[in-house]
């Protein structure tokens, strides 16, 4: 049986990677220690998801293992071999927030922990295919830069702007930007993935994604966009908007799009590729339109304010123009709409909350 290892397989995209592979019949190795709660608090545990997935997959095994690890990591990458025919590297500190209170902890998880994943792979699996969920924050930003207008509920580019149609393609350049410590970790681990590809000739993907969304997100303030504003709304709590008068857009992706996409690559793999993965202009709303149609969806106001200080390096527009990666993979196509998302959102959230 052909394996697949999955870091991060209890957070919101390894989950999903691990029962979409498992539903495809390979044996899933996880790899996941819970850093999250550590991040973020009960808010952002894991350990749930871990149970769950234990508990009803068969033909996965969950590891304990920190990613910075090198010696239990390449054990268990020598244990599977020539057998592991992916690995889907989707572990990360995801919060700029948090990045900038420990910096040496961020940097060692992003970027370390992915060459010691990059480097595992090469020793044990070399002809394996490897994915790494990068970011869009390795943009810093730029974006900011773009010429925005300011319209009732959100920002936008000036019409005749390049990425005004179709949102912002991979020709951004990454340098000369503010990323936060967060984006620049991201962006050592998003180099030396292409750089293993290129270098060594791996099948190696960057996927930079706008905002990872979907029902298994342990939403936190400081990471999960929607899963946190819809766990907000259902219990009541109040939510804090970080400037921008709350017109910020963010395009956002459910969790099986993204892993779909995955597998598509997995099944046509390419070298040192790079793709901006979100959800375009087929998903996306702002800060003030999410809330609205969440309270549409709950039948209650929402507890909000906004504030006057943004988040560094946090993006006033960001809407991912995925056209490169449908070239490549024209079979691809998104399964959910931004409506469909948070009622997925709401409902699971309201099922964990009863």
């Amino acid at each position: 049986m052909s394996v697949a290892i999955v870091t991060g397989s209890s957070g919101l995209i390894g989950s999903e990677t691990v029962k979409f592979l498992h539903e495809k019949g390979m044996e899933v190795v996880g790899i996941d220690n819970n850093m999250r709660k550590y991040f973020f608090g009960e808010d952002g545990s894991t350990e749930w998801k871990t149970r769950e997935l234990s508990g009803s997959l068969k033909n996965f095994t969950h590891n304990n293992i920190d990613i910075r690890d090198q010696d239990p990591v390449f054990k268990l990458f020598e244990k599977y071999g020539k057998n592991i025919k992916l690995v889907a590297h989707t572990a990360a500190q995801p919060s700029h927030d948090w990045a900038a209170k420990e910096p040496f902890t961020d940097f060692g998880v992003n970027a370390n922990g992915t060459l010691v994943m990059l480097e595992a792979a090469r020793r044990h699996c070399p002809d394996a295919v490897f994915e790494f969920t990068s970011t869009n924050k390795v943009y810093g930003d730029t974006p900011n830069f773009l010429p925005l207008v300011e319209h009732e509920s959100r920002w936008e580019p000036e019409q005749n702007h390049k990425y005004a149609e179709h949102g912002i393609d991979e020709s951004m350049s990454i340098d000369n930007s503010k990323h936060s410590i967060f984006g620049a970790s991201k962006v050592a681990a998003d180099v030396m993935t292409q750089e293993y590809g290129r270098y060594f000739g791996m099948k190696t993907a960057v996927f930079r994604g706008g905002c990872l969304t979907g029902p298994s997100h342990s939403g936190a303030e400081l990471h999960g966009f929607l899963a946190y504003l819809v766990k907000c709304a259902v219990t009541g709590r109040k939510y804090s908007i970080f400037g921008y008068k709350g017109k910020q857009v963010r395009d956002n992706i459910h969790s099986y799009d993204m892993v779909n996409a995955m597998w598509h690559f997995f099944e046509h793999p390419r070298v040192a590729e790079v793709y901006n993965m979100g959800g375009s202009r087929h998903s996306n709303c702002s800060v003030l339109e999410a809330i609205k149609m969440i309270e549409e969806m709950t039948g209650r106001r929402m507890n909000y304010e906004i504030t006057g200080t943004a988040r560094i390096g946090d993006h006033i527009w960001y809407v991912s123009d995925v056209r490169k990666f449908k070239s490549h993979y024209s079979g691809w196509k998104y399964e959910y709409d931004l409506k469909r998302i948070l009622r997925d959102i709401v409902d699971a959230t309201r099922e964990r909350s009863s």
